[in-house]
Order: structure tokens, then C-alpha cells, then sequence
């Protein structure tokens, strides 16, 4: 294959967009064992190598293909190759692979087309939001984000231009897997000639196969070792520090192997490593020696590379992950898997309309793929803090997202899509049918939906355009109206990206990094602020820019990302005819856009101290990274998310008055006096 040399990235002009990222269950690293070897061997190395000819034979015959394979056997890069060498892209078709987050999809397409020695865009693309790389015409293997796909759909329902989609990652049972699965099956109905493949990391293939007849199952993993499994005789009351003693006692009675150990958070990795580490100082045996590892999604890359590195002789590796080592990566040299039990998911409550980041125990699918992780190198053994009984009293499967999250956005594009009956919809898990009511009375709230649940047109149909929440493009629509689409396109823009202020870990550097923040906080809260930042960058020249950025202590790469996003919003909405004007520093029209967009994230002041949101009665704190946090408490807020750890916090405030709620929402709010006679 011929050698491609390319210029080097400007990193001015690119970034990954790392914002989907969780880091107890994902992450952007790729680790390559083979690196050096000659690209054509590094290929026939991979486990997937092996079944080319059943997986090209299989798609001959059936017409979907649900395949298992570790992380790692390279099915995501290899499958596509395999199926654009046969052949199959002829007639100006494409091959349609789908992932969960964008980084990976970006990822995968640069190494695809690395493989195939041509440049990114040409034979081998990507499409994300707000981004895309890809020749309409030359391009025949394309990556995408699942939304992407979602999108494609509305245009053209049957997806014509592709003759095999390829689901990647489908055990994460994201809220946007499920819907493409659900109207994959319509659409395999339709279309004979259009082939599906499922790809998944764990071994629930039965759950996962979307067409039960003219379909098959295929297995790629590699060899699988005996594990023994162990049990507790007496519950654990600090699984953290049963780990830690776990380990310990390996350590001192077991003979050579690497250990894993499964806990719920970051937070707690680093507790554990830390207790293995002063373990490790003060251990007499010299023989053999401790080397605790932690493992995360937003470990910088260097750290995640100790965890895949070959054990130096003399000590014995400890990695302390959270569920990222699960499905996500496979850490050769494991032997023995401690697992805490517990995991911590996203959960949606509808009665208090609140996500929360909630500790539930393990499926027994989840410690059964823990468990395996032991048995890749030898026979392993598998330590699991809690009784035998208990395992069997564990729920067969991890809930899938449809069932604990939020669905406004999910129902939004089905409508568009024509799916105007979502309550029959074939969801391959049906979510509960409280949370389809929330989110079909937030759409009503929001006049994207009429009385009788159909789409409205125009103002629901161009909110189902935008690829971003349905609360977000309300606001966007919203802001023709007020005159002040280019500050609410700055600001929209703005929260699409992560981490837009630097701060450093303490020191002088901390302090002038708050004074400089300071010179763009507003009252009005976090949105405004983040608009004076962004205005402050862009009148800044392309020389300069990076200089200033440094100086204020802000992310460069992120205000960068923003600026390429806003772009697109703008073209957006161009296409939809909303006028682009600036309300020329009126903070108060920009305030009251945001109000007729976020009404329904609205908190007051309670009378004990804190916030309450005025649709569920939750109780809200403001987050330390607000500007509010420091400054008197105002009335009324609005916010933009929230999040949970040992309390909920609400993120990006905006400081409103509340008549302009009733004034902008009279549908939503209505002013109730209390007499307190």
C-alpha cells in the first residue's frame, strides 16, 4: 500500500469533540499492541481476521447479522474494509457505520482511511454534528454519530444510498440505538436488499437481534479461559475498602497475574488507589511489588496508556476502573476481577422531571461480562462483594437508556419521521409510560406538538431540524421573534462545548485565573457570560486570539469548536427564514429569548434556603462553577441542566423575572395568590 503523507492538523482549525464522553463509561483512548508491526500484518492479527469469509457468507444468506465480538477484535474498522473489497458499494452505494459518540467516529474514519491509504474524506468519511467530512459522491465507507443516521432518515426513509448499515456499540443500549433499531426493522421490511449488521461486546446477542427470522448470530471472540467465581459469606459494608483488602489478600496468597477492580466512580478509583498505594509503601514483601493503576474515561491519554503496557518484572499491576473497563477497552494480563456489585446510571424521574446520577446494583449480564474479563490470558478467578444469593435476586439486564431518560428529543424526530403513534411504536425495550407522557407534555409546552399529538408546522417541524435539544432550538426559533438570533446563536453555540474556562489545580495560578474570569461575569448569570466571552474572542484578530485566550485563562481549541458550530446554527436558521439581528447589548431582550425557550427549567427561592424547581418541587442548589454561587442569591433562575452527585446542582443560570414567565408561558404558568388566614 502506498504511504500517504499528509500535512500536519492545524490544531487551530480542528478539535475533537470530546462533550459526549462519560467517564465512568467511556472513552477516546484507542490502544494499538501491534504499532510497529507492517500494516498488512497488524490486520491479519486481529481476531475478526479469521471470520472474514463466515461474515461476508452470512450477509449473502441473511439479511441481518448480529455479531459479538470483544473490544478490541477489530470489528469496527475491519468490517466495513472486508465489505467495500467484496464488492458491495457498486451502483454508488454505501457502507453506513454507526457510533455512539463523535469522537469515536472521527477516530475510526481517520484510521480506516489511514488502512486504505487515502485521505480522510475521499473513500472514507465521517459525518457529526455540526461537522462532516465526506465526498457525496467518492465517499463509499462512511462513519457517523447515531443521530446523524436519525437525520438521513427524514430525508430519505429507506436510506436508498446505503447497501449495508453497520450498528456499532449496540450493548450501550443508548436512547438513540434503540430508535434507529426500532424503525431499522420498518425499514428492512420495505427494503429487502438492505442488510444490517449488529455489533456488540457482550454476549445478550437474543436481546439485541432486531429481526428474529432471516437473521443470524455470530460469534468472534477470542479464546475464553475457565473462570471461578466467589462469593462473600457476609455482606460488605464499604465495598471501597473491601476491595482494597480483596486485592491485598490476592496479592499475598495468589500466585503471578494482574488484577481488576470494578467500582462505581472516579471519585472512588482514586480513593482506592490511594489506600493501595500506602499499602504498597509500607509492605515488607519484597518479592513481589504493588503497581495500583487507575482507570477512567478523563484520564489525560498518557495515564490510560500505564493501564496497557506490559507489568515490569517484580510488580504486580492493580487496575482500578470504573464500568469503562467492562465493554469499552480489554486490558490484557488480567487474572483475577474484584467486583464491587454497584454501578451508577443516568436516571430520569418524571415526577420531579429531574436526571439523576443514582448507585444501583449490577445486572447479572453486567457481572457475568466482569467475571470474563478474568478469563482472557488463563484461567482467572473473579471475586464478587456480595452473597450468592443476592446475584441471583440481580435483574437479568442493565435497563437500557429508553427506560430511564429523558424522551422529549427521542419523540421529537419519530414525529418527524412520521411515526405519529409513538405509543405503539416497536421500541425494542419500551420505556415506561410515564416518562412518554412527560415528554409529550413538555412537546405540547413547547407548541411543537397540537391537541391531537401531531406535529405542528412550522415551529415543530424546524425544531426537529436542529440537532440539538428541543428546549435549545425552541429558544433558537424563539430568538428571530426578539431580534437576537446572533447573541442566542453564541450562546446555544457555547454549551455545545465543554470546558470554555481553564482552571488550574490551585496555586497563584488559580487566583489570576478568577480575576480574569471575573472581567466577563455578569448578574445575569452563566449564559450571558459565556456570550460576553465569546464576543470578547471574536473581536479579537486570528494572531492574537490565541494569545488573548492564554492571558484570560480560556480554552482556545473549545471557543474555536464554538465558533464552527455557531456557523452552522446560523446557516440554519438562514434556511428556515428567521431574521439574523443583534439586539445591540440589550441583555434584557436576550434574557427574555431565553425564558420563552427554558421556561420549564424554572427554580425559585424557597423560604428554608434553597431552590426548588416550580414543575416537581425538586430541591436545586446552585453549582461552585456558577458565577451566582458567590453572589446573593436572586429569586427566580432558570437553568440549563443538572447534575447529581451527593446533591443535585443546576448548571448555566440565568437570572429571570418572573413575570415574564407568565407572560411568555401563560399556557405553562399561571400566578396563584395564597391566602395565609
Amino acid at each position: 500500500m502506498r504511504p500517504v503523507f499528509l500535512k500536519p492538523k492545524d490544531d487551530d482549525l480542528y478539535q475533537e469533540d470530546k462533550s459526549d464522553l462519560d467517564a465512568d463509561q467511556a472513552t477516546a483512548f484507542i490502544y494499538n499492541p501491534n504499532l510497529s508491526l507492517p500494516l498488512e500484518q497488524h490486520r491479519q492479527r486481529l481476531p475478526v481476521y479469521k471470520n472474514r469469509d463466515h461474515i461476508l457468507y452470512l450477509l449473502e444468506q441473511f439479511q441481518t447479522v448480529v455479531l459479538v465480538g470483544e473490544t478490541g477484535c477489530g470489528k469496527s474498522t475491519q468490517i466495513p474494509q472486508y465489505l467495500y473489497e467484496a464488492g458491495w458499494c457498486s451502483d454508488g452505494k454505501i457502507v453506513g457505520i454507526t457510533e455512539p459518540r463523535r469522537v469515536a467516529a472521527t477516530t475510526l474514519a481517520s484510521r480506516v482511511a489511514d488502512e486504505k491509504g487515502t485521505s480522510l474524506g475521499g473513500l472514507v468519511g465521517y459525518s457529526i454534528r455540526f461537522d462532516d467530512t465526506f465526498d457525496p459522491v467518492n465517499t463509499k465507507i462512511k462513519y457517523m454519530t447515531e443521530g446523524i443516521l436519525l437525520r438521513e432518515m427524514m430525508a430519505d426513509p429507506l436510506l436508498r444510498n446505503y447497501c449495508v448499515i453497520v450498528l456499532d456499540e449496540v450493548h450501550e443500549r443508548t436512547l438513540l440505538t434503540d430508535t434507529i433499531m426500532g424503525l431499522l426493522k420498518k425499514i428492512l421490511q420495505k427494503r429487502k436488499s438492505l442488510k444490517l449488521i449488529v455489533a456488540s461486546a457482550t454476549v445478550d446477542a437474543e436481546q439485541l437481534n432486531p429481526k428474529k427470522d432471516n437473521s443470524v448470530i455470530i460469534s468472534v471472540q477470542g479464546r475464553l479461559y475457565p473462570v471461578e467465581v466467589f462469593y462473600v459469606q457476609d455482606p460488605v459494608p464499604d465495598y471501597v475498602k473491601g476491595s482494597v483488602d480483596t486485592a491485598i489478600k490476592i496479592h499475598e496468597n495468589e500466585p503471578n497475574g494482574d488484577i481488576l477492580i470494578f467500582l462505581t466512580g472516579y471519585d472512588e478509583v482514586d480513593r482506592a488507589v490511594s489506600l493501595l498505594k500506602e499499602h504498597s509503601t509500607q509492605t515488607k514483601n519484597t518479592e513481589l511489588k504493588l503497581l495500583p493503576l487507575p482507570m477512567y474515561g478523563s484520564l489525560p491519554y498518557g495515564d490510560q496508556l500505564k493501564v496497557f503496557r506490559p507489568t515490569p518484572r517484580g510488580l504486580r499491576k492493580i487496575v482500578v476502573a470504573t464500568n469503562i473497563a467492562e465493554t469499552s477497552i480489554t486490558i490484557s494480563g488480567i487474572v483475577y476481577v474484584i467486583d464491587c456489585g454497584f454501578m451508577k446510571l443516568r436516571w430520569f424521574n418524571p415526577e420531579t422531571q429531574v436526571d439523576s446520577l443514582v448507585l444501583v446494583p449490577t445486572s447479572q449480564a453486567s457481572a457475568d461480562q466482569r467475571a470474563g474479563r478474568a478469563g482472557r490470558v488463563r484461567s482467572g478467578k473473579a471475586y464478587r462483594l456480595y452473597k450468592e444469593e443476592e446475584f441471583e435476586k440481580l435483574s437479568a439486564a442493565t435497563p437500557p437508556e429508553m427506560q430511564r431518560t429523558e424522551l422529549s428529543g427521542a419523540i421529537l424526530q419519530l414525529k418527524a419521521l412520521g411515526i405519529n403513534n409513538v405509543l405503539r411504536f416497536n421500541f425494542p425495550s419500551p420505556p415506561p409510560a410515564k416518562n412518554l407522557l412527560s415528554a409529550l407534555e413538555l412537546l405540547y409546552a413547547l407548541n411543537a406538538i397540537d391537541d391531537s399529538g401531531q406535529l405542528t408546522d412550522p415551529l415543530g417541524v424546524r425544531m426537529a431540524e436542529f440537532p440539538v435539544s428541543p428546549l435549545h432550538s425552541k429558544t433558537l426559533i424563539s430568538s428571530g421573534e426578539f431580534g437576537c438570533a446572533e447573541e442566542i446563536a453564541s450562546i446555544m453555540a457555547a454549551l455545545q462545548v465543554q470546558n470554555i474556562l481553564t482552571k488550574p489545580g490551585g496555586g497563584q495560578a488559580a487566583i489570576r485565573a478568577r480575576i480574569a474570569h471575573r472581567k466577563f461575569e455578569v448578574a445575569e448569570g452563566d449564559l450571558l457570560t459565556l456570550l460576553n466571552i465569546f464576543v470578547g474572542f471574536q473581536k479579537q484578530d486570528q494572531n492574537r486570539s490565541k494569545q488573548w485566550c492564554h492571558e484570560n485563562f480560556l480554552n482556545y481549541k473549545a471557543l474555536r469548536r464554538a465558533e464552527q458550530i455557531r456557523h452552522q446554527i446560523l446557516k440554519l436558521l438562514k434556511k428556515f427564514n428567521v431574521p439574523i439581528e443583534s439586539c445591540s447589548g440589550r441583555t434584557e431582550v436576550v434574557c427574555r429569548c431565553i425564558t420563552a425557550g427554558l421556561f420549564p427549567n424554572a427554580a425559585y427561592l424557597h423560604h428554608s434556603g434553597v431552590y426548588r424547581t416550580v414543575r416537581g418541587g425538586q430541591e436545586l442548589h446552585i453549582h461552585p462553577s456558577s458565577v451566582l454561587y458567590t453572589l446573593e442569591q436572586p429569586q427566580w433562575i432558570l437553568f440549563n441542566e443538572t447534575i447529581s452527585t451527593n446533591r443535585t446542582y443546576m448548571r448555566d443560570l440565568t437570572v429571570v423575572n418572573p413575570d415574564w414567565l407568565e407572560e411568555l408561558a401563560p399556557h405553562f404558568y399561571k400566578k396563584r395568590f395564597i391566602d395565609n388566614d
